[in-house]
């Protein structure tokens, strides 16, 4: 392959117009393969501006917000090829500029993950403040504390955050609540920095790790990787390094959550399900039958009416945010009351509403959702409002007797490599409608 990737993802304006046509009632049944995590592949492409040797990345998920962290390396004058299509083979050695454009920033707030490595290898960095889902404000104060806790002069110029440092030095940084993109964007940061860093109340994310390890290949020095103290000894210069991403546990949890609201059987390929625990635990209480087969395989089923149980969100391990919405969906299929709880995000249940369309008996209540099931889900025009919630309502599609129409699915695309196409593979009737 020479690089070159699919127009319909590149091009925001005709794409931001395609439908997904979904007709339900259909039992799910076969095998789906998970790819690699978004949420990962985002500041491991970052962590490549900090060296000027070339660093391969390996099962990166064919999704436009990694075309978007693509072309903004791209723009700051390195060097991305693409030899197979899940390949990136990067080089930030003709790096020229430092500054992330609004109009790639607006509609990915993981470009802020630039801000650490550029400062820290080039002592300067723009990045205009970023975009991304409407989920809440996510404030990004506390990587730009960190920074400056590092040396860094950090100030506001025209909506454009600019960092610049002669050389960072390390510090003790704690962080005053649980930050994941703060904690990869200090951890990048204090790769180069000059001593020690140490970072308390760290985020323990599986994608965090990932990128620590992809760090550690770089030849930095981390200890207590996968926990909520690291600490960093700053090296002069990284070097290249070849890294495989993990699967997507987000999306593996949605196909499990498919299988589950339609009553089929999915075999679900290529995941990893030690990350997936509290959602694996949690799923299995309700009535779902999900067996570990072997390492990355989960058998998926339902044999019984599932029972309504309550959730609550909280940093990992616990239950993620970004599986909040596909549960909810699957508590309206269930027996009783369930409370679902959003502790990471103010504004993440945007989803219901659009669920309600769909004939769900969902109430909101500050923090808390009441969904009250078994509800017969009928089709419907909807409208996704964010990455997650556009799951959500695919997946109550696939659920809901007659036709639904889900417009704006673009959302969708940003993180879910062509799901259309992974569920029509194993049943659902479901079709991409451009506009």
């Amino acid at each position: 392959m020479d690089g070159s990737l699919d127009s319909s993802l590149l091009s925001e304006p005709e794409s931001a117009m395609d439908k997904f046509k979904i007709i339900g009632g259909r039992a799910l049944r076969g095998t789906v393969a998970v790819s690699g995590a978004k949420n990962s592949a985002l500041p491991c492409l970052a962590a490549t501006l900090l060296t000027p040797e070339t660093v391969t990345l390996r099962n990166v998920p064919y999704v436009r917000d990694l075309i978007t962290m693509r072309r903004l390396l791209e723009d700051l004058g390195a060097t991305v090829l693409v030899p197979e299509l899940r390949t990136h083979r990067i080089n930030a050695g003709t790096v020229e500029h430092y500054e992330a454009p609004y109009e790639l920033v607006k509609t990915m707030r993981a470009s802020v993950l630039a801000l650490g490595p550029l400062v820290a290898r080039f002592g300067e960095a723009r990045v205009s403040l970023p975009g991304g889902c409407a989920i809440g404000s996510r404030p990004i104060d506390l990587h730009l504390l960190a920074l400056e806790k590092l040396g860094a002069k950090v100030e506001m110029q025209n909506g454009v955050i600019v960092a610049t440092a002669d050389r960072l030095k390390g510090a003790d940084i704690a962080f005053e609540i649980v930050t994941v993109t703060g904690t990869e964007n200090l951890l990048m940061a204090a790769a180069l920095a000059e001593g020690t860093t140490r970072i308390f109340n760290a985020a323990c994310e599986p994608e965090v790790t990932d990128l620590a390890e992809l760090l550690v290949k770089m030849g930095a020095k981390i200890q207590g990787i996968n926990s909520p103290t690291l600490t960093i000894t700053g090296v002069d210069a990284l070097g290249g390094a070849d890294h495989t991403i993990i699967p997507d546990r987000i999306e593996a949890g949605t196909f499990i959550v498919a299988a589950a609201i339609t009553g089929g059987e999915l075999e679900i390929t290529h995941c990893e399900p030690t990350h997936l625990m509290a959602v694996i635990e949690k799923l299995r209480s309700v009535g779902v039958e999900i067996e570990q087969t072997n390492d990355t395989t989960l058998r998926v089923s339902v044999s019984s009416k599932l029972t309504a149980k309550d959730v609550t969100t909280a940093v990992h391990p616990g239950f993620p945010t970004d599986m909040q919405a596909q549960y909810m969906a699957l508590m309206t299929q269930a027996e009783g009351d369930a409370v679902v709880s959003e502790m990471i995000f103010e504004n993440r249940f945007m989803h219901a509403s659009e669920l309600q369309r769909l004939g769900a008996r969902i109430r909101v209540h500050g923090h808390s959702a009441y969904v009250h099931g078994p509800t017969l889900l009928t089709g419907a025009q909807l409208i996704a409002s964010d990455l997650r919630a556009s799951a959500s309502l695919v997946l109550a599609g696939l659920a809901a007797t007659g036709e639904t129409w889900i417009d704006r699915v673009y959302h969708i695309d940003r993180g879910y490599e062509k799901i259309e196409e992974k569920l029509r593979a194993v049943g659902a009737e479901i079709e991409r409608v451009k506009s």
